[in-house]
């Protein structure tokens, strides 16, 4: 299914959630990166004063430079370790990287990305797999992807102003309908959408998912029958592909990541905001319990703890990979102190690593917590989190001078980026 009319001519909206490095601040970026790949997998320091000359020269002549396979595995290893909104990085060192910078036909990217997929699927026991695309250079751009994970459901928005299935992707679902997907005669809450790609020229293109690969798992509960009737499930992987992987100044805008769901992403998140499924009500009746909103009857607080116990349940009967919040709490405790025993501050974004149930329980809500936005890291967006990524020079040993230095570059820096977002905004 694809649709040639469908294409970007003024802008390429790809290009603009990209960040926007002088070829000064590329150069800083990667020779930061270098130092901290030598003194962390024991180069030597002539060795890598070689590559940064190197790497010196190949940006000042093509704006732009090329990562060693070592380099790749382990800034994308690092990435993931920065970034502050993952609460399962404890196992950052044995993620799983799939170099594939020299594919850059849209078929070829989603054959790849798709055999991947079946591979994690094939071997039982989910693990954190990135596959990283062409990056984004001066004159050319890889395919990407258009939404924010592979499998998604379709939200239908009805005439009356319901909606039927996923509030987040009504229009990711009018994108595909205009592509060519044909909805079920009788849609449901739970209709998989077809993958979505953007080619290097602004075209989009939809693939439908083999159904080999639609692990989907029916949500139940083994002491409230009543649940099975609400149809509900969910799908067994997450794989997210909206996010820029940078690494010393370079960035790949195609590299899905796949691992596997915390219980309360589901069903405290998706099932429950009012801006995806909104059952909170609806579940809680289907438990027995009273959604009368007298809030002292507590009754949010069952249906919530009820329905976690039936994911859980679910997917491991199903033997998909999945991990409550109490554990996944206590493994990034140990992350932390691991990250501190390296000299190093682990980077943390509160609302994202404590769990939206039974937060005080876990040992992550008294955890002091700070998002140091270091490079390499992954991004949504310049726009939202990205242009706020830089070194971080607390580990670099500067002087005095050379502090004051960098201190007031940076405000320069982020001086000009406010101005050019105000003129954006004009």
């Amino acid at each position: 299914m694809t649709n040639e009319a469908d294409r970007f001519v003024q802008s390429d909206p790809v290009r603009r959630r990209l960040r926007r490095l002088t070829r000064s601040e590329r150069i800083e970026e990667a020779v930061a990166f270098i130092r901290q790949f030598a003194s962390e997998t024991g180069q030597s320091s002539a060795d890598a004063d070689l590559r940064i000359r190197d790497i010196r020269r190949s940006i000042r002549q093509k704006g732009t430079y090329w990562h060693s396979p070592d380099e790749l595995v382990f800034g994308a290893r690092v990435a993931w370790r920065n970034h502050a909104r993952c609460v399962g990085r404890l196992t950052w060192k044995s993620l799983q990287v799939n170099d594939c910078r020299t594919i850059t036909d849209c078929d070829e990217v989603v054959d790849r990305t798709l055999m991947t997929l079946r591979q994690s699927l094939s071997s039982g026991e989910l693990r954190s797999a990135i596959t990283i695309f062409a990056p984004a250079t001066v004159a050319s751009m890889p395919p990407t992807f258009e939404s924010a994970q592979i499998f998604r459901y379709a939200g239908y928005m009805l005439n009356d102003g319901a909606v039927i299935g996923d509030r987040a992707n009504i229009e990711l679902t009018q994108i595909a309908q205009r592509l060519g997907w044909i909805a079920p005669a009788q849609p449901t809450n739970f209709d998989l959408l077809p993958l979505i790609m953007r080619t290097a020229d602004g075209v989009r293109h939809a693939y439908n998912i083999p159904s080999d690969l639609r692990h989907e798992v029916p949500i139940h509960h083994n002491s409230f029958p009543g649940l099975s009737d609400l149809g509900l499930r969910w799908y067994g992987v997450p794989v997210v592909t909206n996010m820029v992987l940078t690494i010393g100044g370079i960035d790949y805008p195609c590299a899905p990541f796949s691992g596997h769901y915390v219980a309360t992403e589901i069903a405290s998140r998706n099932f429950i905001d009012p801006t995806r499924y909104d059952l909170l009500d609806t579940i809680a009746r289907a438990f027995g319990f009273s959604p009368d909103k007298q809030e002292r009857s507590l009754w949010k607080d069952h249906t919530l703890t009820e329905l976690n116990q039936a994911v859980l349940d679910s997917f491991r009967q199903a033997r998909i990979t999945i991990a409550d919040h109490h554990s996944v709490s206590d493994q990034y405790v140990t992350f932390a102190q691991l990250e501190h025993r390296a000299g190093r501050t682990p980077s943390g974004e509160w609302p994202w690593i404590v769990p939206p149930q039974a937060a005080a329980a876990c040992p992550t809500f008294h955890l002091p917590m700070a998002n140091i936005q270091a490079v390499p890291n992954f991004y949504v967006s310049r726009h939202i989190d990205g242009a706020s990524l830089a070194i971080d020079r607390t580990s670099l040993r500067d002087g005095k001078w050379r502090t004051r230095y960098e201190r007031l570059k940076r405000r320069w820096r982020n001086w000009r980026k406010r101005r050019d977002y105000i003129w954006q905004r004009a």
